[in-house]
């Protein structure tokens, strides 16, 4: 997280604000066709983590080749969008200043490539998370980050075309990631030892599966990068700057939650597969309820201090940018929410539903967004849209999670809201009399961010536990203070 931190903060005062903002629009072209592979991405988890939950070694290692198989052909479709109708975007809708435009060819070709080894790596990636081998899921994305930080050193020193350096050698780096996870499922995992192509009997299955996936991922893309092209089309690359810097530091909070996500991920969906319904239900609730205490942990105090944070972290601030971050920190406290209830509709097979209903509100974000800036208003408008659409897609979420996972509303509120509410409502409140009382500086910078975080954990041990999860916590720490 530090490491990402400071890598955006030396690269944005490196290419500059405008190929900082060219950088985002141009691969987020790219990243538009992901939806496919994120979609095959969710299947790929699904069915290699119930393969494992059911102890059958047989079909683990025909649904690993099938994986496989599927994201070669995902991975040649992405290839020949971009190739075609990207391309096409690219010379003749993007807001391009004519002397950048032969270096945002060159970035976009190789963002190509690196979506494409990506796309080839997420079998290997799930099949690691499947295991729960988060050792080396750590291992391998902090050497990630450093190698990253490493990219920005080398740039910064260099005195070619920074912007084009800057994307090949993050091509670079996204392809020797592939090579290091690929050789560690090999040397692990019996599944990965030989792959053929010749056994894939499950193809249609995953398909079918993937292609209801397809629907939220397809509403993710749209609401991302959708968003970012229309702020290019009204107000050009300045403004995608301010959402760039803005969606990193959101990568960066939400990312610390992700992977804490990511752990419980294969435990849902096992307990899912060994029919124990008791153990589902509280991996749903509690890890719900964990995953927003520790995103509110890192969010509050950027929220609360985000203005002299990006003083301090850029050099050259873009416009708009404080009040993206702050509108975007809101717009994902709903995400931990979010997920394990998708997790565990997954774990079913039976999306369908769940799917259109998801994606169906979030895609709506695109033409609410682009009537209320063809109305005049200003780019903060759209942000506030996706606050309420995600609030409204959450509502939904619960509402059809009720069958599969045996609970009702009231039973939800009882569990979840109740107690995330009574966190969210208390904990602010302290640092935020700190922060309008105390004059701004460093100090009051580390006594408010000191003050959110002691206030979210108090507050999420006497407010957002029951007594007997407080109990259980208490056991935990002991027992590690014990072996100490």
């Amino acid at each position: 997280m530090f490491i990402s931190l400071y890598t955006s903060r030396v690269i944005l005062s490196t290419l500059g604000i405008e190929d900082y903002g060219l950088y985002n629009v141009v691969g987020g072209i790219v990243t538009m066709f992901t939806f496919l592979s994120s979609a095959m991405g969710n299947s790929s988890q699904r069915f290699i983590t119930y393969a494992l939950g059911k102890g059958d070694a047989d079909e683990l290692k025909r649904v690993f080749n099938t994986t496989c198989l599927v994201h070669w052909v995902i991975a040649i479709i992405i290839l020949f969008l971009s190739e075609t109708v990207g391309l096409w975007f690219l010379y003749n809708k993007m807001v391009i200043p004519v002397e950048r435009f032969s270096a945002a060819v060159w970035v976009y070709q190789f963002s190509i490539i690196s979506c494409v080894v990506s796309v080839i790596s997420i079998p290997y990636n799930a099949l690691v998370i499947a295991h729960e081998k988060m050792g080396a899921f750590s291992f391998i994305s902090i050497l990630y980050a450093i190698v990253k930080l490493g990219i920005v050193f080398i740039v910064q020193a260099s005195s070619s075309d920074k912007l084009i350096l800057y994307a090949a050698l993050l091509l670079i780096a996204q392809i020797a990631e592939r090579l290091v996870y690929q050789f560690y499922c090999r040397s692990r995992f019996f599944e990965a030892k030989h792959i053929s192509f010749r056994n894939c009997n499950q193809t249609k299955e995953m398909l079918g599966f993937a292609g209801w996936s397809l629907l939220p991922n397809l509403a993710t893309v749209c609401y991302s990068q959708g968003i970012n092209i229309i702020l290019n089309l009204f107000f050009g690359p300045a403004v995608n700057a301010a959402r760039g810097v803005s969606v990193q530091v959101q990568g960066i909070v939400k990312n610390f939650v992700t992977n804490f996500q990511t752990a419980v991920t294969p435990q849902i969906i096992k307990s899912y597969a060994s029919n124990d319904v008791d153990r589902l239900n509280k991996l749903v609730f509690n890890s719900s309820k964990l995953s927003f205490y520790l995103l509110l942990c890192i969010a509050l105090p950027v929220f609360i201090e985000a203005e002299y944070l990006l003083d301090i972290w850029l050099k050259d601030v873009p416009e708009h940018t404080v009040s993206f971050l702050r509108l975007i920190l809101l717009a994902i406290l709903l995400d931990p929410l979010a997920n394990p209830l998708c997790v565990a509709n997954n774990a079913t097979g039976d999306i369908k539903k769940f799917k259109m209903w998801e994606a169906g509100i979030c895609v709506s974000v695109i033409p609410i967004g682009y009537i209320l800036l063809k109305l005049g208003l200003r780019p903060e408008s759209v942000f506030v849209a996706q606050i309420i659409l995600s609030g409204i897609v959450q509502f939904a979420r619960v509402a059809l999670s009720r069958g599969f996972l045996h609970f009702t509303f009231k039973t939800y509120l009882k569990n979840v809201i109740y107690y995330v509410l009574g966190v969210i409502l208390i904990a602010p409140i302290t640092p935020s009399l700190l922060y309008h009382f105390l004059p701004k500086g460093f100090g009051s910078f580390l006594l408010v961010s000191v003050a959110c975080v002691l206030s979210v954990v108090v507050c999420s041990y006497f407010i957002g536990f029951n007594a007997s999860e407080r109990e259980t916590i208490r056991y935990k720490v002991s027992k590690f203070l014990m072996r100490r």
